[in-house]
């Protein structure tokens, strides 16, 4: 027997040695005609010893082109399975004998150089045919068992050599991996080109069973309790909405499990996977608890304010909606909710909505309106001032008057009265209230208007410069006795004066900026309009001055190469800074400096004021120029926005900055320290032509 082995051994390390003498000869060893494009080949072929009713490879050029394979003892092979032009297999038959391979082609015959020997058979002959469970052991017998590595559940579980349990020429045993399922099973040598043999029966795994759950209906977040058998080999649990969990407890027997329910767990069935990956499905739908017994309260309802709805279960409730608006929660308990009402609610129910996005209707409610108790006086001339008194009036938002084709807009302070000014071409007839959800009250009584004693203006421009005739058009203008511009400024110059059209000449000391002005009738009644008087302020103080660029800066080398000093004849006063180049190098222009000490005011009584032109206007698409002040800094272009564009009209215009804008800028403003200056890093927007002047503080009067 010894002899025999060593024999064997010695016959497998000569037929090894042979195939590399083959393979090399192949590869290195034929001239021109033998690397012929049509020429067929035979280079190598393996595996050898090999295993009957394994596969037997051929490795060399054209090998598609081989017709049959004979191999002693066995008939010719025709079903060969070609890989690509250079590869074909065959499947070696179980009466196949040791010797030389013959390969059939158009060509001729090509004989192996060496003999194809074989490995005594792996087999199986048994494995265990009960029900196993993880943990089990599986008992495999047959032959040469001591040759193999691993041992492969269905389906592709693998149970490596060193894990087995014992192993013998005869008999393995191995235990049932938990990811095992039921199937045939495979043993393997574990070469590079593995021999595998399968069983001929199915290994039969035991899988959890799934007999029942209670309850049936739950509160999500509560425990349920899932019974059967070999609960232990559950892996996770999948509830309605695809909501998995992997943490539960099992007890000591295996037959229940207690899970929490997920918040947001749906209706549906419930799955649970085994740790071999098989679902196991209960038929009963598990179903979510919902909010029940629901009342709200109060039954009418105030916009704003509060509702409360009572009821079981409402900690379930993650959403509140009236119609399409979500209502803020503001309190929640299991028996309690008080949300907001949205202002503009109309719906007459609630719908609650759960994690689980199941939804239930609140019982219906109605909504608070605002009652008009009276008006005073009842008799009016348009253009005065009426008082309406009643309740919930806090809700009213327009008021709507006869013949009127735009409504007044209102924010009352109180819920018993306000008061409102009866527009000029208010009719007599009945005031409509509009309230914050668009209900609308109708006055029983009725408001006796008569035509107004006081000039309506219809038509004016929105900006002027002093100087400049200003067109007015309106009713009753020829009962204005005079025009008078803020700080009191009265004009003294007019051109057409009649009941519909009035001019009137700005005084050239009129104030800039958007100031109101007033038409005063002969009576001495007031109407009051808007209007922007273009061009600089005056500067009040100047040791509030922080650049006036009179000492330099406007040629400062930190501009960025991108402008200078403007031409003085175009000047507001003194010095001046302008851009003069479209586009510059880096993408941003600036002045700042730190070293110089400036003024320090009071946040809360003093504004920022600075003289700017834009010569064109600027798209207001990302046009940005910061002012920075002790290194805060605010963007000052919306400051000069019109309609689309930043202008100033191609004037010199003076703009106010509230000094809350720079939030966080110290309280008072530093005198020194940061950087002080304007600057731009926006490099898309053309700024020639903005010029700057007169940067400075002016305490509010």
């Amino acid at each position: 027997m010894q002899k025999n082995r060593k024999y064997k051994q010695l016959s497998q390390f000569i037929a090894a040695v042979a195939i590399m003498l083959l393979m090399v000869v192949g590869f290195t060893s034929c001239d021109k005609s033998d690397t012929a494009d049509d020429k067929i080949i035979l280079k190598s072929f393996g595996p050898s010893p090999a295993l009957r009713g394994g596969e037997l490879r051929f490795i060399g050029n054209n090998m598609n082109q081989v017709i049959a394979v004979v191999i002693p003892g066995t008939a010719e092979i025709t079903s060969i399975t070609p890989v690509n032009d250079r590869e074909i297999k065959i499947i070696i038959p179980q009466d196949a004998m040791p010797g030389k391979v013959v390969l059939k082609t158009p060509q001729g015959d090509i004989t192996t150089m060496t003999m194809l020997t074989y490995e005594e058979p792996i087999i199986i002959s048994s494995v265990t045919t009960g029900n196993l469970k993880v943990g089990d052991v599986l008992t495999i017998e047959g032959d040469y068992l001591n040759l193999i590595k691993e041992v492969i559940f269905f389906d592709g579980v693998v149970v490596p050599q060193t894990a087995f349990v014992s192993q013998t020429r005869k008999k393995l045993e191995v235990k049932v991996p938990a990811e095992a399922q039921t199937g045939k099973i495979r043993i393997s040598n574990g070469a590079e080109i593995p021999i595998e043999v399968y069983s001929t029966t199915d290994v039969n795994i035991v899988l959890p069973t799934f007999t029942s759950f209670a309850p049936t209906t739950i509160k999500a977040g509560n425990n349920l309790t899932i019974t059967g058998k070999d609960m232990n080999l559950i892996a996770s649990i999948v509830f309605g909405g695809d909501k998995k969990m992997t943490t539960f407890t099992v007890n000591q027997s295996f037959t229940t499990i207690t899970v929490a329910v997920p918040t947001d767990a749906k209706d549906g069935t419930i799955k649970l996977i085994a740790k071999s990956g098989v679902e196991i499905v209960n038929a009963t739908p598990l179903t979510m608890l919902m909010p029940t017994e629901l009342a709200v309260s109060p039954l009418t309802v105030k916009n704003g304010k509060t509702l409360t709805i009572t009821g079981k279960d409402l900690d379930l409730v993650s959403e509140i909606k009236i119609g399409d608006l979500v209502a803020a929660i503001t309190s929640k308990t299991a028996t309690e909710i008080k949300l907001t009402v949205p202002d503009k609610a109309t719906a007459n129910k609630g719908v609650l909505t759960t994690l689980s996005t199941k939804s239930v209707e609140t019982p219906a409610f109605d909504y608070v309106k605002p009652v008009i108790a009276s008006f005073n006086p009842t008799t009016i001339m348009a253009g005065n001032d009426i008082t309406i008194t009643g309740t919930d009036l806090d809700l009213v938002r327009e008021v709507k008057f006869n013949s009127v084709s735009e409504n007044v807009k209102i924010t009352p302070t109180s819920e018993t009265s306000f008061m409102v000014t009866v527009p000029p071409t208010a009719t007599t007839g009945k005031i409509t209230l509009i309230t914050v959800n668009g209900t609308q009250v109708e006055s029983v009584d009725i408001l006796t208007v008569t035509a107004a004693d006081i000039p309506v203006i219809t038509n004016m421009v929105s900006a002027i410069k002093p100087g400049q005739l200003l067109t007015i058009n309106g009713t009753k203008l020829n009962l204005v006795e005079s025009v008078i511009f803020a700080d009191n400024v009265k004009a003294t110059q007019y051109g057409t004066r009649s009941a519909t059209l009035l001019e009137v000449y700005v005084p050239e000391n009129a104030k800039k900026g958007a100031v109101t002005m007033k038409l005063v009738t002969f009576n001495g009644k007031e109407v009051l309009a808007n209007i922007s008087i273009q061009g600089t302020d005056p500067v009040v103080d100047p040791a509030l001055m922080i650049f006036d660029f009179e000492n330099g800066l406007a040629n400062d080398g930190r501009w960025n190469g991108v402008g200078g000093e403007g031409n003085p004849t175009d000047a507001v006063s003194g010095k001046y800074y302008e851009i003069t180049a479209a586009n510059w190098n880096g993408g941003y222009w600036w002045f700042a400096e730190n070293w110089m000490t400036h003024p320090s005011v009071t946040k809360s009584d003093h504004v920022l004021k600075m003289d700017v032109r834009l010569r064109v206007d600027i798209p207001a698409t990302n046009a940005e120029i910061r002012m920075m002040l002790g290194g805060k800094v605010v963007n000052f272009m919306p400051y000069l926005l019109v309609g689309a564009n930043w202008s100033t009209g191609g004037e010199w215009k003076t703009i106010t900055i509230p000094l809350s804008a720079w939030g966080d800028l110290a309280d008072p403003t530093p005198s020194k320290g940061g950087e002080w200056g304007i600057a731009t890093w926006v490099s898309s927007s053309n700024f020639t032509g903005f010029c700057i002047d007169n940067i400075r503080y002016e305490k509010i009067k």
